[in-house]
């Protein structure tokens, strides 16, 4: 698919009319369970939305899909006031009148996120995951088999990007400027793995290796960047672009370089549930053709990463 990469300006223009705060200060978990988006009731064995049918069973008898997130990457998912909010939970919220369930989000680390959905602990992951063939085919970094794999609708489209403190002491320009030095990431993450590849390849290139610091938590790595602790931090393009607009009132952070392998974020669905996986796709496709999908997106500037058609498993 065709990827649109927002200008800064354009991005930071909408993203400028938003309330909502970045929880940049919190470590650890924002945990809130129990958030839901969607338009049926608990329990309802009966709707009239004209998807329902294509549903599990068990989940058309529940109305209720079970969400896993990381609810730490405003605008795509944060905590506000206690709920869960941003793009991922509205997009959930277009979807479920097409299907006439709730979405029903719980917060957790990104890491244990495809264990809790192949445990039965959650139907799907929505947590700006990256749809990675690694991912569809259970791998870890290593290339070694960890599980089942999982399958994924893709919804939207990103990269990674590099974020500095404001005023960019140290004048990083791109990712190609980090080598030898100490460089911020979430664990788990595809732009940890960005930046294992750019310290393989300053090795390479005879240059110091990245000092990568690997964190449990983006808000962890984000504190780190800000207090000087590492010279830089690896972000989705934009988290990093609502970073840099609103933490501290656009004082602590600031975006540099382009984004960097921009690929398909998806909705994680276990391998054994394609009855799952076939609605939320064609419920997907009914939201982009109502606008509904779109409306999502721009209400949190995020409007340049929508896709066009709903698909499965585009991830390389």
């Amino acid at each position: 698919m065709a990827v649109r990469i927002p200008t800064r300006r354009a991005l930071a223009t909408v993203l400028a009319a938003t309330t909502a705060s970045l929880l940049l200060s919190a470590c650890g978990d924002h945990t809130a369970a129990g958030q839901s988006s969607g338009a049926a009731g608990s329990g309802a064995a009966k709707s009239d939305a004209p998807l329902f049918a294509e549903l599990p069973a068990a989940i058309r008898a529940a109305g209720v899909i079970k969400v896993g997130t990381d609810a730490t990457y405003a605008p795509m998912e944060f905590v506000e006031n206690g709920k869960i909010v941003g793009v991922d939970p509205d997009v959930a919220a277009a979807l479920g009148k097409h299907l006439g369930v709730r979405f029903e989000f719980t917060s957790g680390t990104f890491d244990s996120l495809i264990s809790s959905l192949n445990s039965g602990r959650q139907d799907v992951v929505m947590s700006s995951m990256s749809d990675t063939m690694a991912r569809q085919q259970g791998l870890d970094d290593q290339g070694q088999k960890t599980g089942n794999g999982v399958d994924f609708v893709d919804y939207f489209v990103a990269g990674s990007v590099v974020y500095v403190q404001k005023g960019n002491p140290q004048q990083i320009r791109s990712i190609a400027d980090l080598c030898g030095k100490k460089t911020a990431v979430q664990r788990g993450t595809t732009f940890e793995e960005v930046a294992k590849a750019r310290s393989k390849e300053c090795e390479a290139a005879g240059k110091p290796a990245l000092v990568i610091e690997s964190f449990p938590t983006d808000a962890e790595a984000q504190t780190r960047v800000k207090a000087g602790g590492a010279v830089a931090g690896v972000n989705d393009y934009p988290v990093a672009a609502y970073l840099a607009l609103k933490a501290d009132g656009g004082s602590a952070f600031e975006v540099v370089g382009n984004q960097i392998q921009a690929g398909p974020f998806g909705i994680a669905v276990a391998k054994d549930n394609p009855e799952l996986r076939d609605a939320l796709k064609a419920a997907l496709a009914a939201s982009i053709a109502d606008g509904s999908y779109q409306k999502a997106l721009d209400k949190w500037g995020a409007g340049t990463g929508a896709v066009a058609t709903a698909n499965v498993n585009t991830g390389s």
